[in-house]
């Protein structure tokens, strides 16, 4: 360091600090820093710990991101590794479970959708030979897969999520479960695959529908042979690897070999193969300029927002974009969020062997990457003919959707803004306006719960979101269950309040009018907490949106904003999420009670038609628990003997 940086990092940071960074060895690892608070503020990673960290302390960063950071750096903590692949590995994974507050952090999505081939049984070379010599007929529609084709000998195509089994083939990853759909769709045009269940597959007495619209060849009924099934499984998974041509010219020699054999109906079957391939083929076509698989990188950042757009080519086939949208970006280059999406994005999602990229990709980043994941990996961030286009196309997609967004973004302010005026409220930081709304449902008192969301940052916060089991109210009291719900949100809340350790949001929603708003009132002043943070939404005459009045804890009077009131607008769309959240919350517990029914099931002597008899007789699983042993008597079939066993086993 020089004389003047030196002294002005010791006039910043404490000595230990320094001498710790200067005692640093030239090695790759890992360094976090911490605030005051010991809150982790930063993990970055490094080839040599001694010159990465070095250079926060001996540059001045100014007023930038980094530099906010520098300044509250109070402790250091370092790992040293093997290698920067190590170190990348090792950055990506405390940076996902720490979420630093300026790192820039991508969402961990690992739910991209694949294309499932499963893999059949190999079908021995005798048994093959007899199959082909003999294609499959339908010989008695009245019985079930009358050949006994085992469905394990029939891959079969779907749609897949979740981790890959090895035992199977799998093709992806897609940018959406619309580019899936689509490819199975092509699959079944052109090859006719299977895409039912092995249940159905087993039971099948005839084709159906999808054979009869020529999207499936039956090998169910055993109307192809299982060897000639399989080679269109493997046509169609050489186009999906991109090997159009050499498929194009399988078909056409398949075809040509039949009709020199005279077998003009098999023949005319393979002619229209090659016609749906060429067609489709014509109507996806891409100039893949020789690329299989390429993963397209454009990155726009504006206004304190990024967008990385993410555009898929597969086989040759440009599948469509996904856009992604990072946090903690401030002031931070396009570089530094693209060089963060390959970090944080390709440990998790397997990476094509090539990339084009808007901007350059350290190279260092890249070789980490390919010791990581095995994987030779190309970065060209200047290309040429059609890897250009493509790139022009994820760039002005990325423009795209960063405008979107800060326009959806702009809007929520304004709206939190004419709330903020509107109830005349006077937080700290508009950034940090918080709201809680609550709702309660049930079904003529079944199942009864209270749902709480929260809007904060100028969104919903659905991690943050909770719903209430209420017990112990007479069924349909709502008022006792805002009550119950209320008090168990802020009665620790306020203790914590009090003791100078806790924060109430701004404004507490009550979806409901005076009776509602009055419980609240009860419960706040029992709590010793400011009434004017309450406010309830009373539907408006005949309940017709946009009629809400907002009734006032604190005795103001009831206030009507205006149909096209900004306010009103975010009122209601807090209040409608508590509600979709109650109700979704309630239909799943009401299910979850009904299903309960299975517990009949496993009551020895209680078959389907008597549990049927009993949970009509009964109006479903509770009734059939709340009854006594002679009312379970009174239903036909039911002995006093089983009535008892039936008693016994629900309680």
């Amino acid at each position: 360091m020089s004389q003047a940086t030196t002294e002005k990092a010791a006039s910043r940071h404490a000595p230990e600090l320094l001498e710790l960074v200067a005692s640093l060895p030239a090695l790759p690892g890992v360094y976090r820093y911490f605030d005051a608070q010991d809150q982790v503020l930063y993990v970055g990673k490094a080839n040599s710990l001694k010159k990465r960290v070095s250079s926060y302390f001996q540059k001045d960063h100014g007023g930038t991101r980094i530099g906010h950071m520098v300044t509250k750096i109070v402790r250091m903590e370092t790992t040293v590794v093997r290698s920067e692949a190590e170190a990348l590995l090792l950055e990506n994974n405390l940076i996902k479970t720490l979420k630093p507050k300026y790192n820039i952090l991508f969402r961990d999505d690992k739910s991209y959708p694949y294309l499932k081939m499963t893999r059949g049984v190999p079908v021995k070379i005798p048994e093959a030979a007899k199959l082909a010599a003999s294609p499959l007929a339908l010989t008695n529609p009245s019985t079930a897969n009358p050949l006994s084709v085992n469905p394990q000998q029939v891959p079969r195509v779907v749609y897949y999520r979740g981790a890959v089994d090895k035992r199977h083939d799998y093709f992806g990853p897609y940018p959406s479960v619309w580019a899936v759909r689509e490819a199975i769709q092509l699959l079944q045009k052109v090859f006719r695959l299977r895409t039912c269940e092995d249940t159905v597959f087993n039971n099948r007495t005839r084709p159906c529908l999808l054979y009869q619209i020529k999207r499936c060849s039956g090998p169910c009924v055993g109307l192809i042979s299982v060897l000639d099934y399989q080679r269109d499984v493997d046509s169609a998974m050489r186009l999906l690897r991109g090997e159009t041509q050499e498929v194009m010219s399988n078909v056409e020699s398949r075809m040509m070999a039949h009709a020199e054999r005279l077998e003009f109906e098999q023949a005319a079957e393979l002619r229209n193969q090659m016609s749906a391939l060429s067609k489709v083929l014509h109507q996806q076509a891409v100039d893949t300029v020789g690329d299989q698989d390429v993963d397209i990188l454009a990155v726009k950042v504006q206004g304190g927002k990024a967008c990385v757009n993410l555009a898929m080519v597969r086989g040759g086939r440009h599948l469509g974009d996904r856009p992604y949208f990072p946090v903690h970006v401030d002031d931070a280059e396009p570089a530094e969020v693209l060089e963060a999406f390959l970090s944080q994005h390709y440990l998790d999602v397997p990476v094509p062997p090539a990339l084009i990229t808007s901007h350059a990709v350290d190279k260092e980043l890249l070789q980490a990457l390919i010791d990581q994941t095995g994987v030779k990996i190309t970065a060209v961030h200047n290309p040429r003919e059609q890897r250009r286009v493509w790139l022009e196309m994820a760039q002005q997609n990325a423009d795209i959707q960063l405008a979107r967004l800060l326009a959806e973004e702009g809007s929520q302010q304004a709206r939190t803004r004419a709330l903020v005026d509107a109830l005349d409220l006077a937080p700290e930081d508009l950034e940090q306006f918080r709201v809680e709304c609550f709702d309660i449902s049930h079904t003529s008192g079944e199942s009864t719960q209270a749902s709480c969301v929260v809007f904060h940052h100028h969104k919903m916060q659905s991690a943050e979101y909770r719903r209430y089991n209420i017990e112990g109210i007479t069924g349909g009291d709502d008022y006792a269950a805002m009550r119950q719900v209320l008090v168990r949100r802020y009665s620790k809340l306020a203790e914590a309040v009090r003791a100078g350790e806790g924060k109430l949001p701004d404004l507490v929603l009550i979806d409901g009018g005076k009776g509602q708003v009055s419980m609240a009132r009860e419960v706040f002043e029992s709590l010793g907490l400011d009434l004017s943070r309450i406010v309830g939404v009373e539907k408006g005459e005949g309940r017709k949106v946009g009629l809400e009045e907002l009734v006032f804890a604190d005795g103001r009077e009831k206030v009507y904003l205006g149909r096209d009131s900004a306010a009103l607008m975010l009122v209601a769309q807090i209040r409608d999420e508590a509600h979709r959240f109650a109700i979704t919350g309630m239909r799943a517990a009401r299910a979850k009670v009904r299903v309960g029914g299975s517990k009949l099931e496993e009551i020895p002597g209680v078959g389907p038609k008597k549990r049927a008899k009993l949970l009509q007789r009964f109006g479903g699983a509770r009734g059939v628990g709340d009854a006594s042993v002679q009312d379970l008597c009174t239903v036909e079939g039911i002995s006093e003997d089983l009535a008892q066993t039936i008693y016994n086993a629900l309680r």
